[in-house]
């Protein structure tokens, strides 16, 4: 048994849902309070890992070597957590910055369920883990006194990032594989994100300028999974997603 198996989490790509999300609420609308609530998403990315290794040996009514580490790690991340949150609520002086997370909880607990159950890597609790931890912009915002509505606006455009980036990255990495992908379902979900951040442009105080980046990422989808593409190792695909990503965190929060 690997420590780091039970007290990190497996997927890679975790801390780059956590760090986007981070970046664009400090960025935008920085406070102690965001600070502190950054420390409990990062405590909440950390707890998913053990939880649900400790959750999935209590469906099988198996003791294993892990079981008993994992509900060590539940708990002192667990209490990191709390701890955090407390924090965050006392600096903020409120406990409406838990109003994202509160809405983000029932798709926290659908990822965990998926990954208690052997199938974390699949497309539907990925999407869940991405949107849920994208609530922490949202609870930064509304602890550096932003409106509810504003708050959610901002996890939207994240999740505008996400949840298409996803679905590029698991087409890329099969087409990678020498697999077949129907390269539409990816043009598709770009566009689909693409159009709802134009309708909240052309509906709201949103610079149009905002939509740069989400055109950069169409474009990246539309050549990535193309036979025009230049095959790549996984771990080259994953660091280029990090860079879009900051790239455009680092631009939302010039323009917004």
């Amino acid at each position: 048994m690997r420590l780091r198996t039970v007290a990190l989490p497996v997927e890679h790509g975790a801390w780059g849902f956590l760090l986007e999300p981070a970046l664009l609420g400090l960025l935008v609308a920085w406070s102690s309070a965001g600070v502190a609530l950054v420390i409990a998403g990062l405590a909440a990315i950390l707890l998913q890992t053990p939880l649900s290794q400790a959750l999935s040996d209590v469906r099988r009514r198996r003791v294993y070597p892990r079981t008993g580490l994992a509900w060590r790690f539940v708990a002192l991340y667990g209490i990191i957590l709390v701890v955090a949150v407390a924090v965050a609520i006392a600096l903020a002086g409120t406990p409406t910055i838990l109003v994202p997370a509160l809405i983000a909880a029932p798709l926290a607990l659908g990822q965990l369920w998926f990954d208690a159950h052997g199938r974390a890597r699949e497309f539907a609790p990925e999407v869940l883990g991405a949107l849920a931890i994208g609530s922490l912009a949202a609870c930064i915002a509304v602890a550096a006194g932003w409106g509810i509505v504003a708050a959610l606006g901002l996890w939207a455009l994240l999740a505008a990032r996400s949840v298409p980036t996803i679905a590029y990255v698991r087409a890329r990495l099969r087409l990678e594989r020498g697999h077949a992908v129907d390269p539409r379902c990816v043009w598709a979900m770009h566009l689909l994100a693409l159009a709802l951040v134009a309708v909240a442009v052309a509906f709201t105080d949103l610079a149009w300028l905002v939509l740069v980046p989400y055109v950069a990422l169409a474009g990246r989808a539309a050549l990535g999974v193309s036979r025009q593409r230049v095959s790549v190792p996984a771990k080259v695909i994953g660091f280029r997603e990090l860079g879009f990503g900051i790239a455009l965190v680092a631009f939302l929060a010039l323009v917004l």
